[in-house]
């Protein structure tokens, strides 16, 4: 498989199957699962980054956990739109990502979901700021496949 263009992503992951969506932090992994229609993103957990093969080998288990067969990885556009360090930081994550299992990935312009993610949390579910660093990372993951499946389905 190969790093898709999102539209193609859909095609390339066997129907009625999950996926996953990553929000890559220089810290922590957030990752968050579709359901099997590929309509809802839920949280799922959050890995604490040690080294590259410990981390894919636990995003590995939770996808074999779940059944999910595509990746959509969040991409930190800048506002202006160009791409930074953190960009490619995540492009090189697929890549390696890829020389280990042979599987479809796609990037998701990732602008300001963590932002919104913590306004939400503060802001309609009162979330304490303890609680919010433990949630923030997978929930932002969710935010992006939500966005990601969104478009999936009016493309």
């Amino acid at each position: 498989m190969a790093i898709h263009d999102l539209p193609e992503l859909s095609g390339q992951a066997p129907p009625r199957t999950p996926l996953v969506g990553l929000d890559l932090g220089e810290k922590t992994i957030g990752v968050a699962v579709s359901d099997a229609t590929r309509m809802i993103a839920s949280p799922l957990e959050t890995i604490r980054k040690t080294k590259f093969t410990d981390d894919v080998a636990a995003l590995f288990r939770l996808m074999e956990s779940r059944g999910a067969t595509g990746i959509v990885i969040g991409l930190p556009v800048n506002m202006d739109g160009s791409e930074g360090p953190r960009c490619q930081s995540n492009r090189a994550f697929a890549r390696n990502l890829l020389r280990l299992r042979d599987l479809p990935i796609a990037f998701w312009d990732e602008r300001m979901s963590t932002m919104a993610v913590n306004r939400m949390l503060i802001g309609e579910a009162d979330v304490s700021r303890a609680r919010r660093a433990e949630v923030v990372d997978k929930a932002a993951a969710a935010w992006i496949l939500q966005g990601a499946l969104d478009r999936l389905r009016n493309a």
